[in-house]
């Protein structure tokens, strides 16, 4: 599958997306209506080795990374564990080789958080990976009306 291939899909299944750019990757942002500066994740896609992030070795020819955050419990159910935080510029401590194409894993740097990842998923394991974004969407929903309420409590409260 492309990314172009991912992003139609996930958009034709769940309403209020905003395809966007964040710190040079494109991904998808749950921000009905634009009431928010960006959104809140959903899912990003990295296309290149950045000076903190090289662990998937994106700048192979083709290569791209879908990242996606899920539950911790669900993060926990997948892995076994969640990672302790790296240092700056360094990955978790699991064994992956995350530069391995078309498989589920936690994230290089982001595990810590249960956002797992994928380089260049076939058409079959995005099937597998879909309910994953299913839920990362219901999380995003939720933080969503949970900083909505927050930026209403403030005007609110500033009148």
């Amino acid at each position: 599958m492309t990314k172009n291939d991912i992003i139609e899909r996930v958009q034709e299944k769940f309403d209020g997306l905003v395809l966007n750019k964040n710190w040079g990757e494109v991904g998808l942002f749950y921000n009905p209506e634009n009431k928010l500066s960006k959104g809140i994740y959903l899912l990003t896609f990295k296309e290149k080795d950045g000076l903190n992030d090289k662990a998937s070795n994106t700048d192979r020819n083709g290569v791209f990374r879908l990242n996606v955050g899920i539950s911790k419990d669900t993060f926990f159910r997948l892995f076994g564990e969640r990672p302790k935080r790296p240092k700056a510029g360094q990955i978790i401590d699991m064994p992956y080789d995350f530069s391995e194409l078309n498989k589920i894993m936690p994230h290089p740097i982001y595990g810590w958080m249960s956002w797992i990842c994928i380089l260049n998923p076939t058409r079959e394991t995005f099937d597998k990976l879909f309910p994953l974004i299913e839920e990362g969407y219901s999380l995003a929903l939720k933080k969503y009306e949970k900083k909505i309420k927050g930026h209403n409590n403030v005007y609110k409260n500033s009148g």
